[in-house]
């Protein structure tokens, strides 16, 4: 019973708030008609009657009462006047001076009142509406910003890389909180062009090849930063600018770090009003441009569709299914042979969407019986495998289960995808097919000879093979092992000092694998071929060891050594992602080429894999597994 007097204070506190601001502006449109009628007239205001000013008050006042009140006014809050309320005030102050007008001639005809008097009254209001807001917010944020320093919350001086739109971005961001954790004391140019200028008062000291000299000036000036922030997205960097930045922070003892792109805060409105930055990450290293993709055919492509992935619940797969979700199919299917995984990507799929229709199976891809039974049952349009052995020296010593996942099992999925008349059956391979050195490689080299045999007789189905290298923090690579070594303080081990892979994020990978499959269902003279992933540079993996000890705050051969243990079973010194033997076409995809690669016919393919499936399952040794692979493959040479 108590609740309902308090509601009622909490009404008329709220009401009496806002009867005081419509009081105010009433007070000033009076005061502005009398004002600019002066301004108007001058002295020779005294020879207009009084009842004429009088009259003219009361009509533009009450004029204004009636707009004020019913224009949205009042919504908002002195204290927090922005932008928007100011564009609200001028649309009303224009309906208010507009009404008055028309008013004012339908009943005075407007004798005796100046025909500029209406322009000079608009200025007038609008300023005497939106000075005191405004002045109000200044004060609010001076005392707020005035009991934050006071309270030991302190700012951590902050210099910026770059002077486009994302600083303009972050600089009003940082200026609108009165407790944002930063202080920006200088901005960097990317460039000569725009140094010595100004971006909301904060001055463009030099480029990044001053860095040093600019952070001597603002010691001196006991503005000196902790934080080095680069505001551009480092897709629209070199990889080489981004490196010199990191040694040059290094040096400095500064921490550097990104703002996200403003395409990762389009969906998030709390992260776009606070802005705040997000550490260096390995991938902004790469220094990638940003790939072109065709979102039109990609959506044509899974859009409506029924999609099956297998190895649903690995790197590439769990990716493919976050993609291929947003992409709105009529029903995901998710096939994986760990069970653990498995529920990982269906748990993350029922969050985030869940009016997905879906289905999960634990299944083997070297099960033919419960292939069979999950494409009769499921009926999908269009298959994504990504399930295989890609670990290679744990392929190298289980040769016989290699072959039986990467070619026996990518056999059966082709098979039921043909026998179900998918659309499409789209194989995900690696750069390790080509000069295969290994038996991870020569196992996938197997596979693609296959799916191109399969595609080069299939009726109306299309197999695609889409090509490509490593993939940044993948389950095995190199990445997760590096961070667990620098964790932990120890040697940071590289097999050789020259050795070199290409690199590419798992969603950069992802959606380039869309872009593929969307291309290679297009009618064309694609049949047969590979589509090839553009990787951009290959990397050395020691400068990639060296990069994320910098990246841990440390220093590489000092706070963590690097070791050389020495190629392992299979290893090559570099990939390659086409062979000479292979013919390169122009593709129409960015992103993408495609290589046409020495096929074999398929009955005679057919028959030599089921004859060594039947030999596999039996239990035939390693070594005459190698061999025959070494015979299928001739190009493989282990290494």
């Amino acid at each position: 019973m108590k609740i309902i007097p308090s509601l009622r204070l909490f009404r008329l506190h709220r009401l009496s708030r806002r009867g005081l601001a419509f009081l105010h502006d009433v007070v000033i449109a009076s005061l502005a008609y009398i004002i600019a009628l002066y301004f108007r007239l001058g002295d020779g205001i005294v020879q207009v009657p009084v009842q004429q000013i009088l009259a003219g008050t009361g009509l533009f006042t009450l004029t204004c009462a009636i707009v004020f009140w019913f224009g949205g006014l009042y919504r908002g809050i002195w204290a927090f006047a922005s932008l928007r309320d100011l564009s609200q005030i001028l649309k009303t102050t224009t309906v208010a001076v507009v009404a008055y007008t028309i008013v004012a001639f339908l009943v005075m005809r407007l004798d005796g009142v100046p025909r500029t008097l209406p322009f000079i009254i608009w200025f007038i209001v609008m300023a005497g509406l939106s000075g005191p807001r405004m002045l109000l917010r200044v004060m609010r944020e001076r005392r707020l910003s005035a009991l934050w320093e006071k309270s030991g919350g302190g700012r951590v001086n902050v210099l910026l890389i770059g002077a486009g739109d994302e600083a303009d971005l972050f600089i009003r961001a940082v200026g609108s909180n009165p407790q944002a954790p930063f202080r920006i004391v200088g901005i960097v140019g990317e460039n000569a062009k725009r140094v010595g200028r100004h971006v909301h008062g904060i001055p463009v000291m030099g480029t990044v090849e001053d860095l040093p000299h600019i952070v001597d000036l603002l010691r001196d000036k006991d503005r000196t930063p902790s934080r080095v922030v680069i505001t551009r997205a480092t897709t629209r960097m070199n990889a080489p600018m981004i490196a010199g930045l990191l040694d040059q922070c290094t040096a400095l003892g500064l921490k550097l770090s990104r703002l996200p792109a403003l395409t990762e805060l389009s969906n998030d409105l709390q992260t776009k009003q606070t802005m705040r930055d997000q550490p260096i990450a390995l991938e902004d290293l790469l220094g990638r441009p940003e790939t072109i993709l065709n979102r039109d055919a990609i959506g044509a492509l899974v859009t409506g569709k029924r999609v099956l992935v297998t190895g649903a619940g690995g790197t590439i797969g769990s990716e493919l299914v976050r993609q291929i979700a947003a992409l709105n199919p009529s029903f995901l299917i998710m096939v994986d042979a760990s069970e653990f995984n498995l529920y990982k990507i269906e748990m993350e799929i029922h969050e985030a969407l869940p009016l997905q229709s879906k289905r999960a199976y634990i299944a083997d891809v070297r099960d033919a019986a419960r292939l069979s039974q999950i494409f009769r049952d499921e009926k999908p349009d269009l298959v994504f495998h990504a399930a295989a052995i890609k670990h290679v020296p744990i392929a190298e010593f289980n040769a016989r289960e290699a072959l039986l996942t990467n070619v026996i099992g990518t056999r059966l999925v082709a098979d039921c995808a043909a026998k179900a008349g998918v659309a499409a059956m789209v194989m995900i391979s690696t750069d390790k097919a080509v000069h295969p050195t290994n038996v991870m490689g020569a196992t996938k080299r197997l596979a693609e000879m296959y799916i191109q045999a399969l595609d080069l007789l299939s009726p109306s189905s299309r197999f695609v093979t889409v090509r490509f290298g490593n993939v940044l923090g993948s389950t095995g690579s190199v990445v997760p092992r590096f961070q667990e070594q620098i964790a932990k303080g120890d040697p940071v081990t590289v097999t050789h000092p020259d050795i070199t892979r290409y690199f590419m994020t798992v969603r950069e990978a992802v959606e380039l694998v869309l872009q593929a499959s969307a291309l290679g269902v297009q009618p064309g003279d694609g049949r047969g071929k590979v589509m090839v992933l553009d990787m951009g540079q290959p990397v050395k993996i020691a400068d990639l060891a060296r990069q994320m000890i910098r990246l841990a705050g440390l220093k590489p051969d000092e706070d963590i050594k690097i070791t050389y243990t020495g190629l392992r079973p299979g290893e090559k010194m570099y990939e390659e992602l086409f062979a000479p033997s292979e013919e390169l076409i122009p593709s129409t995809a960015d992103g993408v080429r495609l290589a046409k690669s020495p096929t074999v016919e398929l009955p005679q393919l057919q028959q030599t894999l089921a004859n060594f499936a039947t030999l596999l399952q039996a239990g035939m040794t390693e070594t005459a597994a190698i061999a025959r692979l070494e015979e299928l493959v001739p190009e493989f040479k282990r290494g």
